[in-house]
């Protein structure tokens, strides 16, 4: 979920050779010199929350490394904590005059715009989000999650025992249901006579209600599903809880979640953030911008943990099913050739 799943993981500052610029308390300090040659280009990237251990923000850190690499420049990163220092890191930004401004996530939009319409000539790239109105200096890149949802639904159909396969989303809204509907399909794509149910956390706070997820996840446990996809951002670890507590499994998003409950997450719907941020970049830099770029399975911008390298060490259910794997790569490669389509509820 693209909302809050990438604040769980918040820990100690990540070291490494970018520069980690922390905003606290509204107030953004440098602590560290640029990395790179001084010469070459120059990349800043500003993110809505601390870095941590969060492996949505370090992609992204690790994609605008490889973007300053290959062009034997210099990046920064800004580390945010609140609005205030949201605000404050941006404007940072904009006035260093780097070669591209990167952003990741849905806060900056408005922040963006108000950048993009008085700096007119700064060139910004706006991750997993974009932009209401359409800037020449604003590019966006955004992720097609249905697709690896799908995937994510059909190893679900092919390891349920009951038949009954549902999802824990968000709110019940066209973009939260790519989290859900998808998850269906795929199930139903292996196994046609599954059956599946969606339920939805809502209420007051249905980002971070654990306590709520867990509700709904456990209305589901009760008829019998016994995999869930829980698309709940920090209510996940909710419906974590209650699928450990009822021998049931579950998937999780944006970064692999198995570690949190090993042994119930079966495998988790990723967002690579390191590729939109380096080929976005290559992108800008090419005079590519004031566009929106999708990236899916084919540009290898969402993937599955149980597909991608080391997921024996991955902590995810899904290393122990090699069989599942094999089917679920022959529908990935269906979809990437393009044979196959996945629905997308935001578009209907």
């Amino acid at each position: 979920m693209t909302r809050r799943t990438r604040s769980l993981q918040l820990a100690a500052v990540a070291a490494g050779t970018v520069l980690l610029a922390t905003g606290c308390n509204a107030a953004a300090k440098d602590s560290a010199d640029d990395a790179g040659t001084s010469g070459g280009k120059s990349f800043t990237l500003v993110t809505p929350d601390p870095v941590g251990q969060n492996e949505f923000l370090k992609l992204a850190v690790t994609g605008l490394k490889s973007a300053a690499k290959a062009h034997d420049g210099s990046q920064k990163v800004y580390q945010s904590s609140d609005t205030a220092s949201q605000q404050q890191n941006v404007q940072a930004a904009v006035d260093a005059k780097p070669d591209v401004i990167v952003l990741v996530g849905f806060e900056f939009a408005d922040i963006v715009a108000q950048q993009a319409e008085k700096n007119p000539k700064q060139p910004f790239l706006m991750v997993d989000a974009c932009t209401t109105k359409t800037f020449k200096n604003v590019s966006c890149a955004v992720f097609r999650e249905h697709e690896g949802v799908y995937l994510a639904g059909a190893e679900a159909g092919l390891l349920s025992k009951s038949g009954k396969v549902g999802a824990v989303d968000v709110l019940d809204t066209p973009q939260f249901r790519r989290f859900s509907d998808p998850f269906a399909a795929g199930a139903k794509q292996v196994a046609p006579k599954t059956s599946t149910s969606t339920r939805f956390v809502g209420g007051q706070s249905p980002f971070d209600d654990s306590a709520r997820a867990k509700e709904q996840a456990n209305s589901l446990l009760s008829k019998g599903y016994d995999h869930l996809m829980a698309a709940a951002a920090a209510g996940n670890y909710g419906v974590f809880e209650a699928a450990k507590a009822k021998g049931a499994y579950a998937y999780g998003v944006d970064v692999n979640q198995c570690p949190s409950a090993p042994g119930t997450v079966v495998d988790n719907v990723i967002k690579r953030t390191d590729v939109a941020v380096e080929k976005g970049i290559e992108q800008v830099l090419d005079g590519k911008t004031g566009t929106t770029v999708s990236y899916g399975l084919k540009e290898g911008g969402i993937s599955l943990t149980g597909l991608e390298d080391g997921v024996e060490d991955s902590q995810c259910v899904i290393a122990e099913h090699k069989d599942v794997l094999e089917k679920v790569e022959k529908l990935r490669d269906q979809i990437v050739s393009g044979k196959l389509t996945v629905d997308d509820p935001a578009a209907k």
